[in-house]
């Protein structure tokens, strides 16, 4: 290799909420950093979780103390870096005759989960009643019901938003960003990662840059980017798949979140208020093939309609309610045997001494832990490169939508065509930056107006995706940037007007947008399959 310097200092690979991490701090601490997703960013495993920010509260059971002290203390964070994605939950957890965990046993836990939040921005548990849960909760199963435990987590509605909003910042702060730019080849040669080849988005063209580090942030997904390395390495994911269900509001369903013990198996699941619907997860089996074709069965589906009927009997749930259902896979450590549940949730960045220097995985990681993992990553790469770790700025730095939200809500009243909650879906979405898609539909009026009866989805978001959030094309735009795939009917009613304007801006002709009309509908049927 020449003594000449590397294009890019770092070179990350996944765009899911790590990798986005990881290329914000990078960029932050004045690193030259290329970012690489083989596909849209947000679109693997990041988008597939139950959507907490939360604690970790049955890792208290496995004696990961410092997990969960991580957990809540980043979940402290995030409510105040991101406070408009980010919001409190309450949640309750029904304790009956046959648990598994007694009352006793709760009521340590969460005394011991109030204990680790020191700091904390959420209110204490408090135990109910039996009478006093019935009474919040009138649909609740009451036969063995001896009370429950009441306390706070937190809930992003759109995990998607906060691996843009991550994306967002690293380009601002000096990173090259690509979506759509699959790593195929890192070399390596004496010993040192030397370069790596990967793909342009929407070509087979063939694009080699010199790196001294490369941060392998692909999730389950690891194991396949090293295996393009030009040395032999052993597998190191062993990843378990997490299926969910969305339905609509059902008789009897819950005002709050539900923690729940499942007959069944014992593991603790969860029904929670989302997005105008309710999200019911989640699983935990070993998944050996490919992350990328990861579905709910026919079984998982089963297993949660059944233990939210057993729940809340009035619900009567069949497969015919559900909207729509959901899995993915989680980035564990390989582990053959054991529980899943007692694989650990602690993220492992590994360092491949012995394959090449400049060579770094990470296997693990949560949601909740992404910025502190990011971290301690960039240490590492400060390090490798031969400098001291520098002040981490995400400890304090908000998130770019994170300000300027009072001043954003004046600019979208002003433009008299958003509902009220049209407005606050806008603000819930982009938080700030809704002021400049406001700005973008004054400049050219005929963006100025909703697609929806509803009045909350405005014409100049489609535009605003592609020119500023890093869209391609319509699935993009749909179910990770206006987040309007996700509703109860996967946005159909406003796919085609969607589908107009943006071609209109990216100059597709007919053909060209039918396509991508057909794209979506894959897209959809595929989160419909496992359900007809």
């Amino acid at each position: 290799m020449s003594n000449a310097e590397p294009d890019y200092e770092v070179v990350v690979v996944g765009g899911g909420i790590n990798g986005a991490g990881i290329a914000r701090d990078a960029a932050l601490r004045g690193l030259s950093v290329l970012l690489l997703e083989k596909n849209d960013f947000g679109s693997g495993t990041s988008s597939w979780s139950s959507r907490l920010i939360h604690g970790g509260l049955r890792y208290l059971e496995h004696a990961e103390i410092r997990l969960v002290f991580e957990s809540l203390r980043e979940r402290r964070r995030l409510r105040q870096l991101a406070p408009h994605l980010v919001k409190r939950l309450r949640l309750n957890i029904p304790i009956y005759e046959q648990s598994r965990r007694s009352k006793l046993i709760v009521r340590l836990g969460m005394i011991a989960y109030d204990l680790l939040s020191i700091g904390k921005n959420v209110p204490r548990h408090k135990m109910l009643s039996r009478d006093e849960l019935i009474e919040a909760e009138p649909g609740i199963n009451q036969e063995g019901l001896l009370g429950a435990a009441q306390y706070y987590d937190a809930q992003i509605t759109f995990a998607e938003r906060l691996v843009l909003e991550n994306i967002i910042g690293a380009q601002e702060a000096g990173a090259d960003v690509r979506n759509y730019c699959p790593a195929i080849g890192i070399n390596v040669s004496q010993g040192i990662v030397q370069s790596i080849h990967y793909l342009k988005q929407g070509s087979a063209q063939e694009t080699e840059v010199t790196t001294s580090l490369v941060i392998n942030a692909a999730g389950p997904w690891v194991d396949r980017v090293l295996a393009t390395v030009n040395r032999e390495i052993p597998r190191f994911m062993g990843g378990t798949k997490g299926s969910h269900i969305v339905v609509g509001r059902f008789e009897s369903a819950p005002g709050s979140a539900f923690y729940i013990e499942a007959a069944a198996d014992g593991r603790p699941f969860f029904i929670i208020p989302w997005n105008g619907q309710y999200l019911i997860g989640t699983t935990d089996i070993r998944y050996y093939g490919d992350p990328a074709d990861v579905v709910a069965s026919k079984e998982e589906i089963r297993y949660l309609l059944d233990e939210t009927n057993r729940v809340f009997p009035g619900a009567k749930l069949t497969v015919q309610d559900i909207h729509f259902a959901y899995a993915g896979v989680r980035p564990l450590p390989r582990r053959e045997k054991g529980p899943e549940s007692a694989i650990t949730r602690k993220h492992i960045i590994k360092k491949h001494r012995r394959v090449a220097k400049g060579l770094v995985s990470i296997i693990g990681g949560k949601l909740t832990t992404y910025r502190n993992l990011a971290e301690q990553a960039v240490d590492l790469a400060v390090r490798v490169q031969g400098g001291a770790a520098g002040t981490c700025e995400t400890r304090t730095m908000p998130l770019p939508g994170a300000t300027g939200i009072e001043a954003a809500r004046k600019r979208l009243d002003a433009l008299n065509c958003l509902s009220e909650s049209g407005v606050d879906r806008l603000l819930g979405i982009y938080g700030g930056r809704a002021s400049r898609i406001a700005g973008l539909a004054v400049n050219e009026s005929h963006l100025i107006r909703t697609l929806d009866e509803e009045g909350t989805v405005l014409a100049a978001e489609v535009v605003f995706a592609l020119r500023h959030e890093f869209a391609v094309n319509l699935t993009d735009i749909v179910h990770r940037r206006l987040m309007t795939g996700l509703s109860a009917d996967q946005g159909l009613g406003i796919s085609e007007e969607i589908a107009a304007i943006a071609a209109r801006e990216s100059n597709w002709n007919n053909s060209e947008k039918e396509q991508q009309l057909a794209e979506l509908g894959q897209y959809n049927a595929r989160l419909k399959s496992p359900v007809h």
